[in-house]
């Protein structure tokens, strides 16, 4: 099988939020430490070293035995590297200049961020949708609904700005996260129009004001009273549109594409950065946050955190092997079979991926704007039998509509489907042929498609030979992943099908809910296959309108009865990934979002409270 990369980055064009919410008020239960600094300046232009008025740094806890899960990783250590691979090269360092991501959720903070108390047997938080009552305040103490449509955040005291100029160290404020939200959105401090790559994301829209209204308190007001809707697009692990850049260095410098502008409130800071070949983060000595499992425990443990840069899959396992690399994503059944014989003291997570495989066809052009066809091209892939022989029977074999069928409660799960709609899902190329018959294409009909060659090409040719045998002759485009985005995702260029495979996909989502309205809604701007369907708008605006959980979880299921009955899109599996990770790298269970360099901003929550196990590492000969 070919290598295929999961681009999450892509998923994030679509993704606005990630979180149920309740109307009543949360409260973290993490305490925080005030620091305070001097100016002493070191000898690199980068960063100024400080002390602190923080208590001295401890090696191990000082309670053992508490009686908590994580006792059975043992007592946290300082110090150390952490090396993590990225098989593509960092090109902005601004979430205001891209829609992608790079690793600036390393130094930029949010409000929201996943519960690192919470026992992995709960909640692994391996699929992308974080359930409300999974997540914790970060730069927010607390929160809450006072009227519909009216958030009111309380943030943190004694957060401080890492000692960079021009920022130095001063306290970060509710006016730095209004500051933030006025730039992206275009709402106030001098910012008229919200950033190109903000997308048209159907909450933001709703948004009408963020305003400070005192030190630690910030206000957004929306035109919609849902709740739900609300919270999870400003919580949005998967969108790099929540990180919190510094107003001073804006001001100062126009933009923060430039990586030596690099500053925020997070637990590493940016050192170097080597286009093409690696990017080294040091911890911020004057971090604000303590361990929530060790509250007496200052944040971060690792000393330096390194991404190498290596684009060739078969050179980053070699290290993994070695014991170059610490912790590797995204891999192949067929990697992690072959690891286990090599390297059985590597250890390995299944992680599934974020969105179903699927074949995206442009439903506004013959011949893809008749149902039949389109469901003649679903008929003609036999899913069962790719689940047992491509996959090994490691996937589940039933079809995705829009939610996948991973997020229980949500959606229209297959299990739901009555048997007509099963039926016309299954494998039936007998009536693949009679339908294509009634729209018209007895003999089939000529076809293209515009692949990313991050994708399985392999699983795409499988699929080209079952089209085949209905009369559909379907000829592959390759592209690379940046060059495909901007034909494809942003230019809306390709006149027949496309293709990604992995996180992007449109069918299967493992996201927040409101936001999997998006990616089929009439005008969306990354809509493009061009659906424009009534029923599902109508769904969309539901849910915005509904004033609790139960009213958004039935315009849910009624879009995803919509998508499945119209077949917009040709549904695929849902297959896992593999994650590798050295037994000395402690409290990684493959959560997403805290590892991979395309994801945003939770891997410096995630990484700075990750630790290296010093003499289990050495005594391995590492």
């Amino acid at each position: 099988m070919k290598r295929k990369t999961f681009w999450v980055v892509l998923t994030c064009l679509m993704v606005t939020s990630m979180v149920l919410v309740s109307c009543n008020k949360t409260t973290l239960t993490t305490t925080s430490t005030s620091t305070t600094s001097n100016t002493s300046t070191s000898t690199t232009t980068k960063i100024n070293t400080t002390t602190t008025s923080t208590p001295a740094i401890t090696t191990s806890p000082t309670t053992a035995g508490t009686g908590h899960w994580w006792d059975s990783l043992g007592k946290p250590q300082y110090g150390g590297e952490l090396v993590i691979p990225s098989n593509t090269n960092f090109v902005t360092f601004d979430p205001y200049a891209s829609a992608s991501t790079s690793i600036e959720g390393f130094w930029f903070e949010r409000l929201f961020t996943d519960d690192w108390t919470l026992n992995p047997s709960v909640w692994d938080y391996k699929i992308t949708f974080r359930p409300n009552n999974y997540v914790k305040g970060l730069v927010a103490e607390s929160w809450e609904f006072t009227t519909p449509g009216i958030l009111i955040a309380h943030i943190r005291q004694g957060i401080h700005w890492q000692n960079i100029a021009p920022v130095n160290g001063r306290e970060f404020t509710a006016s730095d996260v209004a500051y933030h939200y006025h730039r992206e959105y275009g709402f106030g401090d001098g910012f008229t129009k919200p950033s190109p790559f903000v997308g048209s994301e159907a909450v933001w829209q709703a948004l009408t004001a963020i305003d400070a209204t005192d030190k630690y308190t910030v206000v957004f007001k929306f035109t919609i009273a849902n709740p739900e809707a609300i919270l999870e697009t400003i919580q949005a692990a998967g969108s790099n549109k929540n990180d919190i850049e510094a107003r001073e260095a804006v001001q100062q410098w126009g933009d923060l594409s430039d990586w030596h502008h690099a500053i925020g409130t997070g637990p590493f800071i940016l050192q170097d950065f080597v286009p093409s070949s690696s990017a080294t983060l040091i911890k911020n000595p004057n971090y604000w946050g303590n361990d929530e499992r060790y509250p007496q425990n200052k944040l971060p443990y690792v000393d330096t955190i390194k991404y190498l840069i290596i684009p060739d899959n078969a050179t980053t396992l070699a290290a993994m092997r070695t014991g170059k690399i610490d912790a590797v994503e995204n891999q192949l059944l067929q990697d992690a079979q072959s690891m286990k014989k090599t390297n059985q003291e590597i250890l390995q997570l299944t992680v599934p991926v974020a969105d179903a495989y699927s074949l995206e066809p442009r439903d506004d052009v013959k011949p893809f704007n008749d149902v039949n066809v389109r469901k003649a091209m679903q008929m003609a892939i036999n899913l069962p039998e790719i689940a047992s022989t491509y996959y090994g029977g490691t996937v589940d074999p039933s079809p995705s509509t829009l939610t996948s069928n991973l997020m229980t409660g949500w959606g229209f799960s297959y299990s739901q489907w009555p048997q007509d709609l099963k039926d016309e899902y299954a494998y039936n190329p007998t009536a693949a042929k009679k339908l294509l018959a009634t729209a018209g294409y007895p003999n089939g009909f000529d076809t293209n498609v515009v692949a990313d060659t991050a994708g399985d090409l392999q699983l795409l040719e499988i699929i080209k030979s079952y089209f085949a045998k209905i009369g559909i002759n379907m000829s592959v485009k390759t592209m690379d992943n940046p060059t495909w985005i901007n034909y494809v995702l942003l230019g809306h260029k390709q006149d027949q099908l496309a293709y990604r495979a992995g996180a992007g996909g449109w069918l299967g989502h493992t996201y927040e809910p409101t936001a999997q309205f998006n990616v089929l809604s009439t005008g969306f701007f990354a809509n493009y296959t061009m659906t424009s369907d009534p029923v599902y708008d109508a769904a969309g605006a539901a849910a915005l309108a509904a004033s609790n959980i139960d009213g958004l979880k039935q315009a849910l299921t009624d879009a995803n009865k919509e998508v499945a009955r119209q077949h917009f899109i040709i549904s695929l599996l849902q297959p896992n990934t593999y994650s590798f990770y050295q037994p000395w790298v402690k409290g990684y269970n493959g959560q997403t979002f805290s590892l991979p360099a395309s994801s945003p901003g939770l891997k410096g929550f995630y990484q700075g409270r990750f630790w290296i196990d010093q003499n289990l590492k050495k005594s391995m000969g590492h």
